[in-house]
């Protein structure tokens, strides 16, 4: 039992120390006397029972796997570092994916028990990246698909640009010899 008050204290003080960095949290410690550490871990239970029992489950899976990520590729854009670019290159490409396999399928998945719980839990697969999810996803089904099929990817993106270019240049009237 010991044992585990020891890596409790431990993982703890780990995650006040990564807090500290964030003056808000610092202000309402002082003010509250409430450790930033108990406001977090509150804040995080908050949000996976609020996930688990489905009160904006949708919501806030959604937000989580935007916010998040979106603030990290902010900052892995702003480092001279192209490995973190990657990163986040690839869990949006993965996100993409999934969003749009969840746009056919969410009238059939959202009756499964726990399914925006089991999303989170799927998104931060994917995002953390030690575990390092969506390069998975991305290694084994996306590259191998978008690689076999890359010509006619092409292909048809040139032939839609074109028809789109065709249908624009007509109604701005340069086409058809009409002056403005």
């Amino acid at each position: 039992m010991e044992t585990i008050q020891v890596k409790v204290r431990y993982y703890n003080a780990q995650l006040d120390k990564e807090l500290s960095q964030y003056p808000q949290l610092n202000r309402f410690q002082a003010l509250t006397g409430v450790p930033k550490t108990y406001l977090a871990l509150g804040g995080g239970a908050f949000m996976v029972l609020m996930i688990f029992f489905n009160f904006a489950g949708k919501l806030l899976s959604n937000i989580l796997g935007w916010v998040y990520p979106a603030y990290r590729s902010f900052k892995a854009l702003e480092t001279p570092a192209l490995d973190d670019d990657k990163q986040w290159l690839t869990y949006w490409t993965v996100y993409g994916f999934v969003a749009i396999i969840e746009s056919f399928t969410d009238i059939l998945l959202y009756w499964f028990p726990f399914y925006f719980f089991l999303k989170t839990v799927f998104l931060l697969w994917l995002m953390i990246p030690s575990f390092n999810g969506a390069a998975t996803i991305y290694n084994r089904i996306l590259r191998p698909f978008l690689v076999q099929h890359r010509d006619e990817i092409d292909s048809t993106l040139k032939n839609a640009k074109s028809k789109v270019s065709a249908v624009a240049s007509g109604l701005d009237g340069t086409s058809s010899g009409v002056a403005r």
